[in-house]
Formats: C-alpha cells, structure tokens, sequence
C-alpha cells in the first residue's frame, strides 16, 4: 500500500512536507490518495527546482506550464492546475503564494458583469442558470469581430445566426434551444442597454422543437428492482448509493433535487422530505416508509458523523456533498454492476410517472408528485400507455400491417 510517509521530498516545497500531509489527513484521504497526492506535489516541487523557482513564484501560469508539460509527456491522470487546489490553498493560507495583482476589467468582462446582474436581479435566474448564459454570451462575444471600444459593436443578427450555427453542429435538439435562447436574452439585454441599435433577438429564430414529441424512456420496474439489489448495504457507500436510487425511483427527485437536500430537509418525526426545485421551488413531500428507511439507514451507519449540511455527502476526500453529476453517476455504476445498459437519472423519473399512470392516477395528481410547474409538462406521460393508444388509431388505408 502507498505510505505518503515514504514520499521524499526535495526542492522549495520540502520544508513543508509535514504540514502537507497533515492538510490531506485533515481533509479525510486514505493513506493511498494521500500518497498519490503527495507524489505530485513533489514532482511539482523537483520541476520547480529545476526551473529555479520559488514559492513566491509559484503563480497561475507557472502551474499552468508545469502541467501543460505533463500533458506533453502523455500522462493521462493530473494533468489539470485543479490536481493541486489544495496544496496551493495550503500555502495561500499561510501567505505562501504571491499575491495576484487583478488586472483592470476589460470593456468585455464589464459588460458581461452587467449583464450578470440583469440576469439574477431583472430575470429572476438561478446562478447555474445565469452561469451558462453567461459562458455562451461569452463566446459569442469572443466570436465577433472587433470594432471601436464595445465589445458589442460587431455584434449584428448575421453575427447571431453564424455563432449559432458553429455552436450547435452535431449537438441534441434541446441544447440548440438552450444556446438560441441564450443569445436572445443577451440580445434583448444589449438592446435595453442601448449597446445595439435595434431588437436583433427578432432576427434570430428559435430551432425547430415540437412540444411532446417525443416518447418518455421510464426504467422498467425489474430494472430498478436489480439497480436497488446491485447495492451493497454493508458498506457506508453502498447504504448511502441504496438511499439515493430509492428517493430517485420513489419520489421521482431529479438529480440536482437530491444533491441540494439538506439533512435540515428531513422531518423525522412527521415522515416529510423538503426538496428545492427548479426555480427557487420548495416543496414538501410525504416521505414513504421504505425510503425513510434507507434514508435513515444510511445517516445512522453510512453518512459521516458531521453535524447538519448536505444529507448525502462524498465517502472518499475531500468531504463535502454530492452534484448533481456524482447522483448521475451512482445510477451509472449501478446499472454496470445489474449489467444493464447505462441510463440517466431522469429515467428514474419517468419510471414514476408511468407506473403512477398505470396505476390509475390522473395527470393532474402526477403533475403534483413530480411537482411540474405546468399540467403541459405531464401531458407528455398521457402517452405513454401505448396499449391504450392503441386502441385510438386508426387502421391503416388498406388493411396492410
């Protein structure tokens, strides 16, 4: 097994060994990842050596080059500035690193901080949502030719319709409509501001995305029963991933709905779980017997004794809660452990909703279970009975099959 003790160091980062392993201790690594972590930090210490460097010099484009050439090299794992957040946060905290002079903001990034600020103060954004607007208008900026001292000067609606065109080559129906209202809504902002002459969010139409077109994908019953008994509930990550798929296949939560509970969010005593939805939406939901119980299972002998804060949190270092990728991805390592095809959360979802369906229920009452802003939005479920559509159509002209 790997022994972070037998890492040797030499070069400017040797004098603090000892405090970097008590930091990965103190952030919760095995002895293994410890290891494995100060490995780099001390290959990170001999380059810096080699190039004469010192911590004072120890800057974002340093770090930069150092794994720039470890990327040349073809290593395949730390090859990212992100591999070493840590050690730089270790030595910034003891005023270590040199101190970045903040460049002044350019015309660009004053008017995409203003646009910031219409997003989530005049819209009513949530920052995710606000951060990805921000990223295409980002580029979409970048994409424009330079003309004078705005950066929104080249921008016109042919300039609109190529950055489009570029962004959304080979990409989903859904995120070309995410990308087309994204750059509307900047339009709509420079116009407001009087940055662009005209309303150039007209100019640009939206992509062709018929409502309820598509078929929902719900998981099968049996498919969901061997991605409950893939986990193995004698460990914490086992109790912790069981917990997880039964408030995704129970209560139909979204991803993201599950990484933001809180253990705040749970009502011991009156058997209620407080989930935050989609925008700014809290709801409080009963919580059924079977997925109290795992919930509970896995906060007695599987969640880390820390008192509050996120209710599912990582097993491996550093702590903290889950995102809605890591929920993603224990359905992911659930259905390769059931052998099963890889599926998404939202199938967990639909998999309620359709069950609910052919039990009987209204799309009204699954509306109100998976907590649907609009009654359109469950409309989509209406056909998912395909035996009862069956009986609606029509033969074909004929008689042919």
């Amino acid at each position: 097994m790997n022994d972070p003790l037998r890492v040797r160091f030499s070069g400017p980062l040797a004098a603090h060994a000892g405090g970097l392993r008590a930091e990965l201790e103190g952030r919760g690594y095995t002895p293994g990842s410890a290891a494995l972590q100060l490995q780099l930090a001390a290959q990170l210490s001999r380059w810096m050596e080699r190039t004469g460097l010192g911590l004072a010099d120890l800057a974002d484009d340093r770090v930069a080059e150092f794994f720039a050439q470890r990327r040349a090299r073809g290593l395949k794992c730390h090859i990212s500035p992100k591999a070493v957040s840590w050690l730089r946060d270790y030595l910034a905290a003891r005023g270590l690193l040199p101190v970045p002079v903040p460049a002044p903001p350019s015309p660009a990034e004053r008017l995409l901080e203003k646009y910031r600020g219409y997003l989530l103060q005049e819209r009513g954004l949530s920052p995710g949502t606000a951060a990805r607007y921000l990223c295409l208008a980002r580029r979409f900026l970048g994409s424009t030719p330079p003309a004078g001292d705005s950066p929104a000067r080249g921008v016109t609606a042919a300039a609109a319709l190529a950055f489009l065109t570029a962004e959304c080559a080979g990409k989903s129906a859904g995120w070309a409509g995410c990308a087309t209202v994204a750059v509307r809504s900047l339009l709509r902002f420079l116009h407001l501001d009087g940055l662009i002459p005209g309303p150039l969010a007209q100019a640009v139409p939206m992509p062709a995305r018929w409502r309820l077109a598509g078929l929902p994908e719900p998981a099968a019953p049996d498919a969901v029963a061997a991605l409950l008994a893939s986990c193995d509930r004698d460990t914490p990550a086992g109790r912790r991933d069981y917990a997880v798929l039964v408030l995704l296949s129970r209560l139909g939560l979204r991803a993201a709905e599950v990484a933001a509970l809180q253990m705040s969010d749970v009502g011991w005593l009156d058997g209620t779980l407080r989930v935050h939805g989609k925008g700014s939406r809290t709801d409080v939901l009963p919580l059924p017997a079977d997925a109290g119980e795992a919930v509970a299972d896995y906060v007695r002998d599987g969640r880390p004794r820390v008192p509050g804060g996120p209710l599912f949190r990582r097993t491996g270092a550093p702590p903290g809660g889950l995102t809605p990728t890591t929920v993603t991805g224990i359905v992911y390592r659930a259905c390769d452990r059931a052998g099963l095809p890889r599926m998404g959360a939202h199938q967990l979802r639909h998999g309620v909703a359709t069950a609910m369906l052919g039990g009987g229920a209204s799309l009204p009452q699954i509306a109100q279970v998976l907590r649907h802003a609009s009654l359109e939005t469950s409309a989509i479920y209406a056909k998912a009975d395909k035996s009862a559509l069956a009986a609606l159509a029509r033969p074909w002209p004929g008689g042919a099959a």
